[in-house]
């Protein structure tokens, strides 16, 4: 019981130095849908995605023709053909290929966590797979939620606290904090129907009114993938285990 080791959740980027700690590894979540799409894409064949926290920086990547995918407040930004919606990676045709990526919220919480010795990329499309590698770590685990604009946001919550469930479940991880608490029992909660749970939540109604609601179904529905999202350097590739 001694050498249990912790899993917590951090509900957004501003509170990361609160919860951040030595050997730990971070667990990125944007359920809706930058980490979502970030595992489609591999699911599908990319090769490497570079995520970039401004438009500046997305654009000067598109002026040395690199592919850009480029989302803020749920949009495809103008000038970019790519957003962070899972569809738009799923013709086959960036197999093999390098992604440049920037959006709202989970671009910008990958790099909050860029002193963390190991980021990985969560979302409910890859729950089982990652949950298992995590045991597997034999370390500490943060999951860091992007939030909606460094407010909380229900969606990323809910999926932490599902990590936190099956890590506490492996019998190997505990939990000391209320934060993690909190997300397990409303993981709890949605977790037999997560469109229900989150009807009110403000990104659902939000991504409602933009007709994205088949997004919103793909990103929702828990272990379409076994893929896993490892940083190195500034990137990301796929986890060759």
């Amino acid at each position: 019981m001694e050498n249990r080791k912790k899993v917590e959740v951090c509900h957004t980027p501003s509170l990361y130095d609160q919860y951040k700690k030595k050997n730990q590894v971070v667990v990125v979540i944007d359920v809706l849908r930058a980490t979502s799409a970030m595992c489609a894409a591999f699911h599908n064949g990319v090769k490497k995605i570079i995520p970039v926290a401004t438009l500046e920086e997305a654009k000067g990547y598109k002026d040395e023709g690199y592919i850009v995918a480029a989302e803020r407040k749920g949009q495809i930004v103008e000038g970019f053909s790519l957003g962070n919606s899972p569809f738009g990676f799923m013709s086959g045709e960036y197999k093999d290929k390098t992604i440049v990526i920037t959006t709202t919220n989970g671009t910008r919480a990958f790099h909050t966590a860029r002193d963390a010795e190991q980021v990985v990329i969560g979302s409910l499309l890859n729950l089982d797979a990652l949950s298992d590698w995590l045991i597997k770590q034999e370390k500490d685990v943060l999951c860091l939620a992007s939030g909606w604009k460094d407010k909380f946001c229900l969606e990323d919550t809910i999926c932490a606290g599902a990590f936190v469930d099956k890590l506490i479940n492996s019998g190997k991880f505990t939990t000391e904090e209320d934060s993690s608490i909190a997300a397990k029992y409303l993981y709890l909660s949605a977790r037999e129907n997560y469109m229900a749970f989150l009807k009110a939540s403000s990104h659902r109604k939000r991504l409602k009114a933009l007709n994205l609601n088949e997004d919103m179904k793909y990103c929702l529905t828990p272990n379409q993938t076994n893929v896993i999202p490892i940083r190195r350097d500034n990137y990301l590739i796929l986890l060759e285990e």
